[in-house]
């Protein structure tokens, strides 16, 4: 199954935009697509609900989803998150189906992120910037 590599002035309309809460569940590996670099991910979503009759929460099915972040996004990703952090991503839900070895059409979910970063909610994280590309200087970001 083949990864499309998005291109930076693509535009799409009518997109599945998602924004995830999880943990890492694997560290970042980093491969070549077309000519671009891209970082991936496995994020687990635990869902949990709260069940006002007893007070009590409760968690729902673990979701797996595999997260490709390319280019700039990709590198920060690589450098900055590990198996087990948390983290918020903001992406594009894609769904890819192939057949396996065994004659069974599958699906998984993909989300090619937009944005990603750690959860505040569950620790710190320290910020470095990088460095800017020249002319760049000085323009509202």
């Amino acid at each position: 199954m083949g990864t499309p590599v998005p291109e930076e002035e693509d535009a799409v309309l009518n997109d599945t935009l998602v924004t995830m809460e999880g943990w890492l569940g694997s560290n970042v590996t980093v491969r070549q697509a077309g000519g671009a670099s891209v970082a991936s991910f496995r994020l687990a979503a635990t869902p949990r609900r709260f069940h006002a009759a007893s007070g009590q929460w409760s968690d729902d099915t673990t979701q797996w989803f595999t997260v490709n972040a390319w280019r700039a996004l990709g590198e920060g990703c690589a450098a900055s998150l590990r198996r087990g952090d948390p983290v918020v991503v903001v992406g594009r839900l894609r769904a890819s189906t192939w057949t396996n070895a065994q004659g069974v059409q599958m699906t998984s979910f993909e989300v090619d992120a937009q944005v990603v970063g750690h959860d505040l909610n569950r620790g710190t994280s320290e910020f470095t910037r990088t460095s800017r590309p020249a002319g760049e200087e000085g323009q509202a970001a």
